[in-house]
């Protein structure tokens, strides 16, 4: 398992680094997964109020699914302990959906699937859409092929309220996103509209 631990707007000491990776290592080497890699990026926000606060992401590749977990304190030791755990957490998750879902693939061999196609709705995109914000990122993505299924335990352990994704079946791009009611929706191309 190779974990790299760097700054951003910070120095890290030798004590630090020997931290994130006992406390990250520690985290990740019960799970027994090959192949794993960590990445530890450790930074500091100073803000006008004088309050600096100490941020801890990690970045867990395994399998091809990323796990991202970011923890923020007083404290940039605190910070790295409450990371570990929450990888722990997802990592437990990621675990437990890879073996339901082939206990699953082996008792649904032969059922169909039906899809439901969700319309996009407005609670998606918050209630009202101020006029004058300003696109403050771009972001260029690699469209992975993924079942449904697959898509939301990506979002679920990015932590993300949606993800974009390529169908394996259609190779069309979808997007999956959680609804604030509960449950999720997709967002697919009209061209793959049933009837």
């Amino acid at each position: 398992m190779a974990i790299t631990v760097y700054g951003r707007k910070i120095q890290v000491t030798d004590a630090l680094r020997d931290h994130a990776e006992q406390k990250v290592g520690d985290a990740l080497k019960v799970f027994d997964i090959k192949p794993l890699t960590a990445d530890v990026a450790l930074r500091v926000e100073h803000y006008k109020s004088g309050i600096n606060e100490h941020i801890c992401e990690v970045t867990v590749r395994v399998r091809g699914t990323v796990i991202r977990v970011s923890s923020a304190g007083d404290d940039m030791y605190a910070a790295i302990d409450e990371a570990a755990r929450m990888v722990t957490r997802r990592m437990r998750k990621y675990k437990t959906k890879v073996v339901e879902r082939r206990q699953r693939a082996g008792r649904a061999e032969g059922m169909e699937t039906v899809q439901a196609n969700t319309a996009l709705e407005a609670e998606v995109l918050g209630d009202e859409a101020e006029a004058d914000e300003e696109l403050v990122r771009t972001k260029y993505i690699e469209y992975t092929k993924l079942t449904e299924e697959d898509a939301l335990v990506q979002a679920d352990l990015l932590g993300h309220d949606f993800f974009v994704f390529r169908d394996m079946v259609t190779g069309n791009v979808h997007v999956i996103y959680h609804r604030r009611n509960g449950g999720y929706g997709i967002l697919k191309p009209e061209d793959e509209r049933e009837g």
